[in-house]
């Protein structure tokens, strides 16, 4: 497996270069993507489906923002539907637990709002894209759940999991690197910067880098055995930091740092005594490393990270808002429900009523304020469904070491880029699966379809 993981991580490197160098024909790959996934699910014992799919599924998330940059998605939401049809081949090959059912009525506390919409909204395809735009990503969420509730997976597994995840998120670093090797000379104030991010939308790249940095960080601290293969660990995690770091869009670099704290944290009270003082040379490394990192981001953006990260502007004034205007978007949409508290005002329509009432013309930056404006009390009811089922299902199962980090990177992440990437759905779903010791056998209770 160590091997296989250097052939396919250098496989992906090259990846990064040909997209760059072939920038249009990213769909080609996309294309590739998914007819070598299906193969593989298709063609898999009945007992290694499940993990074929999560492995289809997380490489999927993983490539959305270089596919992005790349022009390789025939569509914006493509990555969310394809992580979606990869769910339901699996809900058809394994059916779902029965505790999952809550899951389902998430689902259905979607539905009164379309109504609303298809109300209110005269022209269909207005309605079409509103209803695809704004439910793909929480649908995605919901079948993912279903799907990934109390499935079995052995610790070497969960290896291939995040294994499979840093793959793309190779090439997507790669790719930025090519597209700007010098940061120095792109950067020149405080504000989000495209051209660090790659070309494309530094929050959506900060937060995948993010997720990069996490991964790595679990690899050095939980699967790596080998000296060289936790200085590689280490390499990747100065480079997925550094990149994110000066995409200077901080919500993906601060939601990566609350799961690695939650992830080592977890992974520290778990040891025994002899293990812990290892894990403390580990964390003493591994802060080296994250000193280094920050001081050299700093050198490279001649010093407007600090600035930016202590909420200044560019001549060092400090600014009002740290939110960077998200807190009165959340504002705007919590008084859309306070208005229509009970079927809300339909999906996809609080970006419409913003730019009548502002004239600004943004999408929701929280998931959390957009659902309950657009579904009313079906989205509050909804959204603590989301935010209690995890915990109550991690009081009958401590299993998943990632459980805390995974469940972070959803919440975090839903309340500063919302739902515009698959990547918070699919993680979400991880945290509810449980981890079993190599020698058991996976048995799976099904209840709905058979393999």
């Amino acid at each position: 497996m160590k091997n296989t993981y250097i052939k396919i991580l250098s496989l992906h490197i090259l990846f990064g270069i040909i997209l760059y160098l072939f920038r249009g024909y990213g769909n080609l790959f996309l294309f590739g993507i998914v007819i070598y996934f299906v193969i593989k699910i298709i063609s898999a014992p009945q007992k290694l489906k499940t993990i074929e799919i999560i492995k289809a599924c997380t490489y999927v998330l993983g490539s959305e923002v270089i596919l992005r940059m790349s022009g390789g998605i025939l569509f914006y939401e493509a990555i969310k539907y394809l992580v979606i049809m990869f769910a339901v081949m699996g809900l058809m090959y394994r059916g779902f637990n029965k505790k999952a059912t809550i899951y389902l009525l998430y689902l259905v506390l979607l539905i009164p709002s379309v109504y609303v919409s298809l109300v209110i909204l005269d022209d269909i395809s207005n309605i079409r894209k509103a209803i695809a735009f704004n439910l793909s990503g929480p649908v995605c969420l919901g079948l993912s759940a279903l799907f990934c509730f109390g499935a079995k997976i052995t610790k070497s597994q969960l290896e291939t999991i995040v294994n499979f995840t840093i793959y793309p998120l190779a090439s997507t670093l790669v790719y930025i690197f090519i597209y700007n090797p010098d940061v120095s000379a792109v950067t020149t104030g405080t504000g989000s910067n495209f051209v660090s991010s790659g070309g494309f939308g530094p929050n959506q790249v900060a937060t995948v880098l993010g997720l990069g940095m996490f991964l790595v960080t679990v690899r050095f601290f939980y699967f790596s055995k080998t000296k060289w293969y936790r200085y590689l660990d280490l390499l990747l995690l100065f480079l997925f930091s550094f990149r994110a770091i000066v995409t200077f869009s901080r919500g993906g670099v601060i939601t990566a740092l609350f799961m690695i704290f939650a992830f080592i944290f977890i992974q520290y009270r778990s040891m025994n005594k002899k293990d812990k003082s290892s894990m403390l040379i580990s964390v003493f490394f591994f802060l080296v490393i994250a000193v280094v990192t920050w001081g050299f981001s700093t050198i490279q953006t001649n010093g407007f990270i600090e600035k930016r990260y202590a909420n200044q502007n560019a001549v060092g004034q400090e600014k009002d808002d740290v939110t960077t205007g998200r807190g009165d978007l959340f504002l705007l949409e919590f008084e859309e429900f306070k208005n229509n508290p009970f079927f809300g005002i339909g999906v996809g329509r609080a970006k419409e009523i913003r730019f009548q009432k502002t004239g600004i013309h943004a999408a929701s930056h929280n998931e959390v304020s957009r659902i309950i404006a657009e579904h009313g009390l079906f989205g509050v009811l909804a959204f603590l469904i989301l935010l209690l089922a995890p915990l109550f299902f991690r009081m009958g199962n401590r299993s998943n070491v990632l459980f805390y980090s995974f469940y972070l990177f959803w919440l975090l992440t839903i309340n500063h880029s919302a739902m515009r990437i698959a990547a918070p759905a699919f993680i979400y779903a991880l945290s509810l699966l449980q981890v079993v010791n190599e020698k058991d056998p996976v048995h799976r209770k099904q209840i709905i379809g058979k393999g």
